[in-house]
């Protein structure tokens, strides 16, 4: 903890030093993002107060073709060990030239699957299936993308298995983009015991106006912890710019799981405080729980601005 606050004490004062400078367009984008709440388990008729975690994001440019990305766990109820890079979820340096993009450092391994692509303070984890609970996505590795075509993107991934530190997983994508459509589809091999699992994800967003409904499906071969397959359909809507209701119902590995809830945005354009409230029921889990919360983003970056201005 101690390093990370010596970290962001150095990025502050970067901030300072190049707003004095007014390189404006190499400030790094820092923020905090906390979300935590009470939640009623009516299948143990136990209830409690909860912090689900804090975070820390920083993401800049070093120069036009290179850019960067950290987010790290400060705090977490949903991790055993935050310690070192364990705590660390993406840690990312990437190159861009012309129709493609090099990335290498930590960062979510490859997988077509919109609800396992979500950000963790953006799903909600009984709502989920068993595969997105179990799966250890955060590795360290390389990926390209090639852009042939406006709002399309090919994706190669090599990083370490989830299912063995001393294998390699390969994953290949698809992500496309039309009006009412997106893809987001993936082929998988991750390695153990000198063997490949593979596996197979489709990811499908379809948009009707303010209606937003996704279907994903997937299988997962071999006999691992991960083997199964998984449908999951999620529709919401979108309520102008202040709310957004929600519902969820999946199947993974004979397990079903249900939800349904709301978001409400008080200050409406500005999307850094949200309320929530959501019913979750999961056969994996066993849970049948009301969960109440709030997740709040400080963009620190924009609050030392505000004060320099002030100063100033």
């Amino acid at each position: 903890m101690k390093r990370f606050l010596v970290f962001l004490g150095i990025v502050l004062s970067t901030i300072c030093s190049v707003v004095r400078a007014q390189e404006v367009d190499y400030i790094p984008d820092i923020s905090l993002d906390m979300r935590g709440g009470y939640e009623q388990d009516f299948s143990g008729g136990a209830g409690r107060f909860f912090g689900d975690g804090l975070y820390l994001n920083v993401d800049g440019i070093i120069s036009s073709s290179l850019s960067y990305s950290f987010n790290h766990r400060l705090a977490s109820s949903y991790y055993e060990d935050n310690s070192g890079f364990n705590g660390t979820n993406w840690l990312t340096l990437t190159y861009e030239t012309g129709d493609f993009a090099f990335t290498a450092g930590k960062d979510g391994l490859l997988f077509g699957s919109f609800e396992y692509d979500a950000y963790d303070l953006d799903s909600y984890y009984d709502m989920n299936s068993a595969f997105y609970n179990e799966f250890d996505c955060w590795q360290w590795g390389v990926s390209a993308a090639w852009y042939p075509a406006e709002d399309h993107e090919f994706l190669l991934q090599v990083a370490s298995s989830p299912l063995s530190d001393e294998n390699v997983s390969i994953a290949a994508g698809w992500r496309g983009s039309w009006e009412g459509f997106e893809s987001y589809w993936t082929a998988n091999l991750w390695g153990k015991d000198r063997g490949m699992i593979p596996a197979v994800a489709l990811g499908n967003r379809f948009t009707f106006g303010n209606l937003t409904v996704d279907l994903d499906l997937s299988a997962r071969f071999g006999d691992t912890y991960l083997s199964g397959a998984a449908a999951i359909l999620a529709p919401s809507y979108q309520i102008g710019e202040w709310g957004r209701a929600f519902t969820k119902i999946g199947i993974d590995r004979d397990n079903t799981f249900f939800g349904c809830g709301f978001e409400y945005f008080p200050l409406k354009e500005n999307k850094s405080i949200r309320l929530h409230a959501a019913y979750t029921c999961n056969d994996y889990t066993v849970g049948n729980m009301i969960n109440i919360g709030l997740t709040w983003k400080l963009n620190v970056t924009q609050t030392i601005k505000n004060i320099f201005t002030k100063l100033n």
